[in-house]
């Protein structure tokens, strides 16, 4: 080897730049070397440089994947997405050495992709850019899923140009562009970008690092959503951890009801049992009522009213009463379902209770039955029958008869709807409703030590009256207790009180005749839903009544003028008479009694104190005429 061809050897030594591979070659040719030598020469530069070039495409990909490594190194560190794809631009505009790089996602719900992150980019609509799939050099590379570069991007007609991208890519001034597809297995999720402000050939290392730290950064970018899947299902574990904890607390919560409301069962505690459980459990005071229902809901849901929450007791739409919890306006939702709960345990309770008294309410049915039905039945036995049921059929009772006034029945309450199969639905309902009606004037007749029994397509009860009681206050309480129990309209006619069933049995069909001409005369006048005895409807009620209580309407309409002048031995019923057959006039009535008028309107003046000033209003003329009639064919006012 020469001295000259030994230099070479340096000069690769020294990394020297190409330039410099050409001196010794030239310093041959100045000495005067010749031709074979110079050739030799020659051979030995070409083998240095392609030394040289090797070695140098070494330290390059050397570099290239000492920087991927570090790269993958660096994302593989990284937990949040954004600080992922922030990492992944730099490092590709670093590797390539260019002036702008840039990554866009594909977004399936949108169908289109998006600028995610820029490096270097100075336009704002550039960074904000928008581009439907294959759109693009972007648009080339999802759709193909394949690198593409173009020197010149404007003078390219291989991909799709679109003027929002070509504004967007002039704004940021881009010549040169290389695009790389950022894949997870073979789907494509985006692309990365490369590009210069100048013309400029990128070599095919350049694009296969690229590719390659695309590849990293595809891993890093799916690494990224999945610790933020993880982080996100973690703390919906989280969340789901705390619901059950609060369920098994509520679970623990309603066990502790349940063994509480199951003792309170077994022992055979009534509905004041529970409510005094739950007032212990709930921490407030629990009242069962069965009046003012008003305020509970029919769906069986705890409400509040005012201060209070109110659960209705109920079974098969019958309201038969209401738990009470007492100064509560917040309550929870498990302390709801607690009440509510325990309000459908009272309702089973309350049910068990009336199938045992079913029995026993039959046997009143019976009992009553044979009242109405049989006139001749001997009284000792009746007495007996009834003492076995708590009653006292020797003292005075009223005669009820009941009916339930549906919606939609018209005054003689048959129901006025359709045909067919409307008209079976229509009388299942109503037998339906008269078990009903039955089952709440029984067990009313049995709270009343009375009876009851289902008759003629309604209920009769047979009550004592109390010592202050008045029929009518029998119809209008039994009326207003049997409708709010069942939450229909239910009207009652009561008859005269009957002095002692169990002595004489036989006035009580009279008096359930009675009972029932004035119930379907409250129902004729409109009335549905009261409760009234005959002697409330006037004369009326004497139309309805039995000829005894003539002698009842007499001194009811007139009684204390006839007393007037029985205890004083005035006038006043003769004036009366002639005040009316004179057409009320005072004038041609004191002609008939031969006295001064002065004396007429004096009598007149007594009579408006006795009888009220309505006395000569149409209504209660027309029964003070009737009562003076009567009175005037002697029936007895007074005995």
């Amino acid at each position: 080897m020469s001295h000259d061809q030994a230099s070479y050897l340096e000069l690769l030594a020294r990394g020297a730049a190409a330039e410099a591979y050409d001196r010794p070659l030239l310093l041959a040719r100045a000495s005067g070397a010749g031709p074979d030598e110079l050739a030799a020469l020659d051979q030995a530069k070409q083998l240095a440089l392609r030394v040289r070039a090797e070695l140098e495409g070494r330290r390059r990909r050397e570099a290239e994947l000492s920087a991927l490594f570090e790269t993958a190194h660096d994302l593989a560190g990284l937990r949040d997405l954004d600080a992922v794809l922030r990492a992944i631009v730099q490092r590709a505009r670093s590797l390539l050495g260019t002036e702008v790089a840039y990554l866009s996602l594909n977004d399936p719900s949108a169908g289109d992709t998006y600028m995610r992150v820029t490096e270097g980019s100075v336009s704002a609509r550039f960074q904000q850019l928008r581009l439907g799939m294959g759109e693009g050099l972007g648009g080339l590379v999802a759709q193909t899923a394949r690198p593409y570069v173009t020197d010149s991007y404007f003078d390219d007609a291989r991909f799709e140009h679109t003027r929002t991208i070509d504004t967007a890519v002039s704004d940021e001034g881009l010549v040169a562009i290389l695009g790389v597809p950022l894949m997870l297995g073979s789907q494509v999720i985006g692309v990365l970008f490369a590009a210069d402000r100048r013309a400029r050939v990128f070599e095919r290392e350049q694009v296969a690092l690229l590719a390659s730290f695309a590849a990293h950064a595809a891993v890093a970018i799916d690494t990224a959503n999945l610790l933020a899947e993880t982080r996100s299902a973690l703390a919906e574990l989280e969340r789901a951890n705390e619901i059950i904890r609060d369920h098994s607390g509520v679970i623990e919560r309603a066990s502790e009801v349940h063994d509480r409301l199951t003792e309170v069962v077994l022992r055979g505690g009534g509905v004041h049992d529970v409510a005094a459980a739950l007032s212990e459990v709930l921490d407030g005071t629990v009242e069962f009522t069965d009046d003012d229902l008003e305020a509970a809901g029919a769906d069986g849901r705890a409400i509040r009213h005012g201060d209070d929450w109110v659960a209705a007791v109920s079974a098969g739409g019958e309201l038969l009463g209401a738990l009470v919890l007492r100064g509560h306006r917040d309550l929870d939702p498990v302390d709801r379902r607690t009440l509510e709960r325990a309000a459908m345990v009272t309702s089973l309770l309350l049910l068990a209770r009336r199938s045992a008294h079913e029995a026993e309410q039959r046997v009143r049915g019976e009992l009553l039955d044979d009242l109405l039905d049989a006139a001749d039945r001997d009284p000792r036995l009746l007495r007996e029958r009834a003492a076995r049921l708590h009653a006292d059929l020797d003292v005075p009772h009223v005669v009820l008869a009941a009916r339930i006034d549906a919606a939609g029945a018209d005054g003689s309450g048959r129901d006025t709807g359709g045909r067919g199969s409307d008209a079976a639905a229509t009388g299942e309902r109503e037998t339906a409703d008269r078990q009903r009606l039955w089952s709440a004037a029984s067990h009313l007749a049995a709270t009343r030590s009375g009876l009851a029994a289902a008759r003629d397509g309604g209920a009769v009860l047979l009550l004592p009256l109390g010592p202050r009681d008045s029929a009518s206050d029998l119809a209008c309480q039994t009326a207003r207790q049997l409708g709010g129990t069942l939450r229909e309209l239910v009207t009652v006619g009561a008859s005269s009180p009957v002095a002692a069933p169990a002595g004489d049995p036989g006035p009580i069909a009279g008096a359930y005749e009675q009972a029932r001409r004035c119930l379907d005369a409250l129902r004729l006048l409109g009335r549905s839903g009261q409760g009234a005895a005959a002697q409330d409807l006037g004369f009326l009620g004497l139309l309805l009544a039995d000829p005894g209580d003539i002698e009842g309407f007499v001194r009811r309409t007139m009684g204390e003028v006839v007393e007037y002048d029985r205890k004083r031995g005035t006038d006043l019923v003769r004036t009366l008479d002639a005040y009316f057959a004179s057409g009320m006039s005072p004038a041609r009535t004191k002609d008939d009694l031969h006295v001064h008028v002065n004396t007429v309107a004096q009598r007149l003046e007594r009579i408006g104190r006795l009888l009220g000033p309505d006395w000569q209003s149409p209504g209660r003329a027309l029964e003070i005429q009737l009562a003076l009639r009567l009175h005037a064919m002697s029936v007895p006012v007074a005995r």
